[in-house]
């Protein structure tokens, strides 16, 4: 039984010697231990830098990585899960989210320039947040070794000290250097920071682990910090929903698949989550189509994901030449489907005069859908209901744009909502596209819409019981890996301070 007890309020963070060493997944199974032994647990994440968002019920939007870790605790998504969220929109500027909602768009050095003022909504959502759970496991973004950005830091230590929160490291030891990542964290920052950290976690062990038993004593003897543990690697993260676009080179389900379906890798791709029910379908083989490739010319759907900018991103995909691929595929009787940015991306044109969703202007689109797309300033951020227009089918799913379509092709919808019809479907049904994400991960939606493509092709994957089993077999793996009693007794009441 954890020392943690109810009502205590208590917090611990978990910091990364870099990005993608496994942090998130890690927070997630973290949770889910924790909500397991009678806890009530809330993630948490300062700052997080992604396309992939998640819709609140008051009409915001966080990290899609936190509505997870929420899913692993028995939460709803909440904005004060992820106060600030950075949204890619061209090589040069990112949408500021405070909150759930839009306030700015700055480039990189406006952004460190003015970030500590978003400081006080970071302090304000944890606050809430530990006044209301036993125990909130704080994320942390990029790297604590990032000092050349500790002076307006929100994100890693900055947010640590500021709010007395302890500080769990992980090191990935699959990308190699773990030793050098984890002792040289200690070696740069400063040493107040340090007196932060109250152990280390190595992440992504393959093999014998016995190997390491000295690796784990040279990093002890030259930080000072207890070894918490050693985690193989996890092959549950796998079925997890993607969060970032490493993910998107994982293995895919479907070798002995009837349909095949691909997709092209934009360039500011955004919520791509919503091809992994696709890719983990059994009759299904799912590939993602890389930039300087062609799209294959033998598959059955082309499906066009959502994006950051469409603009941006209709531009890139011309440079591909992904364009010329996926007219050719329509001609000879291929099927298109686009999600968000994609199905804007297939009407006739796309005017933004304002630069509301990248830089102003106006593109040609792809002409597949007698439709045209207005940016406007008015951001739509749900969670939906509705059904089917086809099939009748109910579906549950979210909706995060910028933009009002209209044209002729509305007037047959791919979908329709309690608030009226959405999306657009050709004439002969081929081409189709909606607004709204998340569809595919309903399994009843996802049979119904494969049986369109190929005739009494049911779904073969419960993906909701997918992704609790896999939070299951994370939080089994962490719990066998980890010294689980040793990191929840250091979590601390906020405003703890090192002595």
């Amino acid at each position: 039984m954890s020392l943690l007890v109810r009502g205590g309020g208590k917090a611990i963070m978990i910091q990364g010697t870099g990005s993608d060493v496994g942090k998130s997944v890690i927070v997630a199974g973290l949770c889910r231990i924790a909500k397991r032994r009678g806890l009530s647990v809330a993630p948490f994440k300062p700052q997080n830098m992604s396309n992939n968002a998640a819709a609140c019920a008051d009409g915001g939007e966080i990290g899609r990585a936190q509505a997870l870790q929420a899913l692993a605790a028995g939460l709803d998504p909440q904005v004060d899960f992820n106060p600030v969220l950075l949204k890619p929109q061209s090589d040069r500027t990112s949408q500021v989210v405070v909150h759930g909602h839009p306030v700015s768009t700055l480039d990189a050095k406006e952004y460190m320039n003015t970030r500590d003022g978003l400081l006080s909504p970071v302090l304000e959502s944890f606050k809430r947040l530990t006044q209301s759970y036993d125990l909130v496991i704080v994320e942390g973004a990029g790297s604590p070794a990032e000092i050349n950005l500790r002076d307006r830091d929100i994100a890693n230590m900055g947010f640590a000290r500021k709010a007395g929160v302890p500080v769990c490291l992980v090191g990935d030891i699959e990308r190699g250097g773990v030793i050098a990542a984890i002792v040289g964290t200690k070696t740069v920052i400063d040493a107040e920071d340090a007196k932060m950290i109250i152990g280390f976690v190595v992440n992504k062990f393959r093999g014998d682990m016995s190997l390491f038993d000295d690796g784990v004593i040279e990093i002890e003897t030259r930080t000072g910090w207890p070894c918490f543990g050693v985690i193989p690697w996890i092959k549950a993260t796998a079925r997890l929903p993607a969060e970032d676009a490493v993910a998107l080179t994982r293995p895919t389900a479907g070798q002995d698949a009837k349909i095949r379906i691909a997709a092209p890798m934009l360039s500011r791709i955004a919520n791509f989550d919503d091809a992994d029910p696709l890719r983990l379908e059994p009759n299904v083989d799912f590939g993602w189509v890389r930039p300087g490739q062609a799209i294959p010319r033998d598959v059955d759907v082309i499906m066009l994901f959502g994006t950051k900018s469409t603009i941006g991103d209709l531009d890139f995909m011309r440079a591909q030449g992904w364009d010329h691929d996926i007219i050719s595929h329509v001609r000879h009787g291929g099927r298109v489907t686009g999600l968000c940015g994609g199905y804007q991306m297939m009407g006739k044109c796309i005017i933004d005069k304002g630069g509301i969703d990248g830089e102003a202007g106006e593109r040609a689109g792809l002409r597949l859908l007698d439709l045209e797309t207005h940016m406007s300033g008015e951001k739509t951020v749900r969670p939906v209901k509705g059904t089917c227009a086809v099939s009748g089918q109910a579906f549950t799913g979210y909706e995060i744009h910028v933009g009002d379509t209209f044209g002729a092709d509305i007037k047959r919808p791919m979908l329709q909502l309690p608030d009226g019809p959405d999306g657009a479907r050709s004439l002969d049904g081929r081409l189709e596209g909606t607004y709204v994400h998340g569809i595919f991960a309903d399994d009843k939606f996802r049979a119904a819409w494969l049986s369109r493509i190929e005739t009494g092709l049911a779904a073969g994957y419960n993906y909701a019981a997918s992704v609790e089993t896999a939070l299951d077999d994370l939080a089994d793996g962490l719990e066998a890996a980890l010294d689980i009693e040793a990191i929840f007794a250091n979590a601390q009441a906020p405003g703890w301070q090192a002595d």
